[in-house]
């Protein structure tokens, strides 16, 4: 009702599956140049095009991505920074595949 003082209540139920989380673990070798950091890189088809998954230079040679989907399929890049800002080749290729619920 749109009265104004309507009191309406409906009870409502059901049942549903709690989505699964999953995750990517990504690790690399380090490079034998000297490097400032790393960007990580995300396809959804082999060869390319890839988008930045990073927002700044990561450290480390490993990375965990939690942002991937259900039956979908990702392929990962990494490339070198140098400190003057120079970026490498990207790296060999890495497919993951995600399994639908």
């Amino acid at each position: 009702s749109n009265a104004s003082n309507s009191t309406t209540v409906q009870a409502l139920t059901g049942t549903g599956v709690a989505a699964s989380q999953h995750h990517v673990n990504l690790s690399w070798t380090a490079s034998s140049s000297s490097v400032a950091g790393y960007n990580i890189y995300r396809g959804a088809q082999t060869g390319g095009p890839y988008s930045k998954i990073d927002t700044s230079l990561d450290a480390s040679t490993s990375l965990s991505d939690s942002t991937v989907l259900a039956g979908q399929t990702y392929y990962y890049v990494v490339t070198g920074v140098n400190s003057q800002g120079k970026e490498s080749a990207y790296s060999g290729e890495a497919k993951a595949v995600i399994p639908s619920p």
